[in-house]
């Protein structure tokens, strides 16, 4: 098959974090037992009349709604080696990630600290494994006197640096992260290096900003992403989409400030543009509630997605097609702040969409040769298996 014109947009909407359950070797990742969204629900019993009618909560192993959806939802289970934003996006656009990407549980190997501390011409902080807020409030001070950035890192792919706005001025923290960038490769090779800029007068009361900017490794393989781009396809990318695939096959570039920017972005772009793929990630679901542990925030924010889906699919036309869907878990109620393994939502929403289950997919990756296939691109090289005759008729 090649390229070809069809008409009708598409819009992503991953909801970070958003996990369903855990998949079936959840144990291996130490996340046995693990499950977002239900275990919010059972907590905070969040009121979430749009995405009941929109299938979500028939997503979890057990059904929690008598609700009949509007639209066609399943389960997806990831195949590739992590349970990270980086490999869940890849493979949710037809790119299966077959080695994890290296961690440091224990922090970096000293000469890795010693070579990037004279690549930026300052000395360092930290160098472990920590929750971003608490090492904020346990090294943040001495940040401030000596205007060392801290660097710490997570159960994931990541080496992040935070830094006070007013101490390391956010471009410079940003140069000093695409050091880490070109120094983190080969056998150091590491998802994401992650700017954390914060403000604040001291210990308690630091507040991480909207200017956090990520630096990722480049797609190993092309995506759905880079072939809607090469197609002539327009791709919009909304939050930190665009840092996630290394802006490879990004045309329009949008920054979000939370979930609530993100949306509102997404849907001034379903009024108004002509982009065919646009895809959006609300990363607060993951930053500010799954790794804080914050049941009840994720609860809130489930509830004020729920209330900004109408307008979206209002300002949607009748030819396109919304998916909404997660790249990880990361339970709230969980021992640990980390992500966890577990399947996510696949739902399908449109006037044109046929309701019904879709059961559970073997990959993240039907999603994205789903909007390969609506988009009217070439779809053998993806892995993933298209559901669009089933909630099209296409």
């Amino acid at each position: 098959m090649t390229d070809i014109i069809r008409p009708g947009r598409a819009f992503i909407i991953v909801c970070d974090s958003l996990g369903v359950g855990e998949l079936p070797d959840a144990k291996d990742w130490g996340d046995e037992g693990s499950d977002t969204l239900g275990h919010v629900l059972d907590r905070e019993h969040p009121n979430l009349p749009n995405l009941e009618r929109l299938g979500l909560l028939h997503t979890l192993a057990t059904p929690r709604s008598s609700v009949t959806p509007v639209s066609a939802w399943a389960r997806m289970a990831e195949i590739s080696a992590g349970k990270d934003t980086t490999t869940g996006h890849w493979e949710m656009m037809g790119l299966v990630v077959h080695e994890p990407f290296r961690t440091y549980p224990d922090g970096f190997p000293e000469e890795i600290i010693r070579e990037y501390e004279s690549r930026i011409g300052r000395k360092t902080l930290g160098n472990k494994a920590a929750s971003g807020t608490v090492i904020l409030d346990e090294l943040g001070e001495e940040h401030m006197r000596t205007g060392s950035p801290i660097v710490y890192t997570s159960a994931d792919s990541v080496f992040q640096v935070a830094a006070h706005e007013e101490v390391i001025p956010i471009e410079e923290l940003w140069r000093i992260c695409e050091v880490a960038r070109e120094l983190m490769r080969g056998e150091h090779n590491i998802g994401r290096i992650i700017a954390r800029p914060f403000i604040g007068p001291g210990a308690g009361k630091f507040t991480r900003t909207a200017r956090r900017k990520d630096f990722s490794v480049a797609p190993t393989g092309e995506t759905v992403v880079e072939r809607a781009h090469k197609a002539g396809r327009k791709v919009a990318a909304i939050g930190k989409i665009a840092d996630i695939f290394d802006r490879v096959g990004i045309d329009l570039e949008i920054r979000s400030e939370s979930n609530s920017d993100g949306m509102a972005k997404t849907i001034e772009l379903a009024r108004q543009s002509d982009s065919s793929l646009i895809f959006t990630n609300l990363v607060d679901f993951d930053s500010k509630y799954g790794h804080r542990n914050d049941a009840h925030g994720y609860a809130k924010a489930l509830e004020k997605l729920d209330g900004e889906i109408p307008a979206l699919l209002e300002a949607m036309r009748p030819e396109d097609l919304l998916f909404i869907s997660a790249d990880h878990g990361c339970d709230p109620t969980d021992v640990s702040t980390d992500h966890t393994r577990e399947y996510v939502p696949l739902i399908v929403a449109g006037r044109s969409v046929r309701p019904g289950s879709l059961g559970t997919r073997k990959s993240f990756g039907d999603l994205g040769v789903t909007v390969a296939e609506f988009l009217g691109l070439e779809t053998a090289r993806f892995n993933g298996k298209s559901v669009l005759s089933q909630v099209t008729g296409r």
